[in-house]
């Protein structure tokens, strides 16, 4: 990047679309929806991403933005922000920096999540923790529970109005 103040943009997208797209497919389920998403990732740290970013703070900045984005995509979609990204063996993300949380913050959303999911039937409840706390991809959720693709995917769409309705119900009671 000689003389530049700014990185390349080209390289930053090389090196990174692959992951940020599968880790988008893995959590929505939808390669439509996950092009968009991945797209929308990209636009959104085109100016902020810093000229001196190094590979692991590209790679960390696009983590962060594409958890950003998942929430806002599923607050579009349902009304409340659903969404965690974990990173396992299969996300394929080259080694970055690893960042550090409030611990309390934590413990609150772990209360908060567990009193959702504990006003919610079974199946609907077992789908939510696979998908998004184990990050189960749809394919694996079904098979885990043993339905087809279409079927978790419904489950899925209805656990997450039951989920948004008991969030609803908490708050009221807070």
């Amino acid at each position: 990047m000689e003389g530049k103040s700014e990185p390349d943009w080209e390289t930053v997208y090389r090196e990174n679309v692959v992951w940020v797209y599968r880790l988008m497919l893995k959590k929505v389920g939808n390669p439509a929806d996950a092009e968009d998403l991945t797209g929308e990732v990209f636009l959104a740290v085109l100016k902020p991403l810093r000229a001196s970013a190094n590979a692991a703070e590209v790679r960390a900045y696009l983590l962060a933005t594409a958890r950003t984005v998942l929430a806002a995509h599923w607050r579009r979609l349902f009304g409340r922000e659903i969404t965690t990204i974990g990173l396992d063996e299969t996300t394929e993300i080259p080694d970055s920096s690893h960042r550090t949380t409030n611990g309390s913050a934590i413990l609150a959303t772990d209360r908060r999540v567990a009193a959702i999911l504990a006003e919610l039937p079974e199946r609907a409840r077992k789908v939510l923790q696979l998908r998004f706390l184990e990050s189960y991809s749809l394919q694996d959720a079904a098979e885990e529970l043993g339905v087809s693709l279409a079927n978790v995917k419904v489950i899925q769409h209805r656990a997450l109005r039951l989920a948004a309705q008991a969030a609803a119900r908490i708050e009221e009671q807070a």
